[in-house]
């Protein structure tokens, strides 16, 4: 059975600067071989339902600017699943979803930079699935609810987002990491670790740094997609990511093991 992930993306960036983020990411990749990932991030957003990807290649899409030119240079050659998209379509469609397919949407950067590092060579096939807009933190935890059962597929389950993420902050070029940053990873973390989804859930009233860390919270609801795609008796792992950038919290969490 393949776990449930999710990884910070953080910028796009990410992508020529892995950091320790991406070292972690490309061994997780080299001991996890799973049939397929099906992967939610907060670049696609999709009004009135979630979207599935259905194409049988995937391309590249450039969803940033003002990064260094090289970083346009760059794709992924992934390959679709049309009948795995199938499949994801009737299990959302079955947990209530609105669902659409759509044959011409490719990956974003929150999609195909992590993918980059985990699987380089693009061997793995994707479906990328669309975060309905609007959507709160306890529908995302029945959105990853809803994909579960891939995971006995051997299907890997994953939530690309960032454990922090001030767009603000970011640009103002922070030279040393915000104590805030470290702070609220750590929350995270030991509320991961002892099962507190209820904390996790009312994420601005229970964590004194959530304003901060999220202003908005597209970037945090991924995790909650992982995490409703847990398993009870699942193992909670981390891959340590360290800070980038002074304000961009790195680290991922698995939930499940790795073969």
């Amino acid at each position: 059975m393949a776990p449930a992930l999710f990884v910070s993306h953080g910028a796009p960036s990410f992508a020529l600067e892995p950091g320790l983020a991406g070292p972690a990411l490309q061994a997780l990749g080299a001991n996890l071989k799973p049939k397929a990932v099906v992967i939610v991030s907060p670049h696609w957003m999709t009004r009135g339902g979630v979207a599935v990807t259905t194409g049988t290649h995937l391309e590249t899409i450039h969803d940033f600017g003002g990064f260094a030119p090289a970083l346009y240079e760059l794709a992924y050659p992934a390959k679709g699943d049309p009948a795995l998209a199938s499949e994801v379509m009737a299990l959302l469609g079955k947990g209530g979803w609105p669902v659409v397919a759509d044959p011409h949407r490719g990956l974003d950067h929150g999609a195909w930079v992590p993918l980059m590092h985990l699987y380089p060579k693009a061997d793995v096939p994707v479906v990328a699935v669309s975060m309905p807009y609007p959507m709160d933190a306890t529908a995302a935890l029945a959105l990853g609810k809803a994909l579960a059962p891939l995971r006995a597929q051997n299907v890997l389950v994953l939530g690309s987002g960032s454990l922090t993420h001030n767009l603000y902050e970011f640009r103002q070029h922070s030279l040393e990491d915000e104590a805030y940053v470290a702070r609220f990873a750590a929350w995270v973390r030991e509320k991961l670790a002892t099962g507190d989804d209820a904390a996790l859930v009312d994420l601005y009233n229970q964590s004194p740094d959530a304003r901060r860390a999220h202003p908005t919270n597209d970037h945090y609801l991924p995790l909650l997609v992982a995490l409703g795609a847990r398993r009870q008796g699942d193992a909670f792992g981390v891959l340590e990511g360290g800070i980038t950038h002074g304000v961009l919290a790195m680290d991922s969490f698995l939930f499940g093991e790795a073969q």
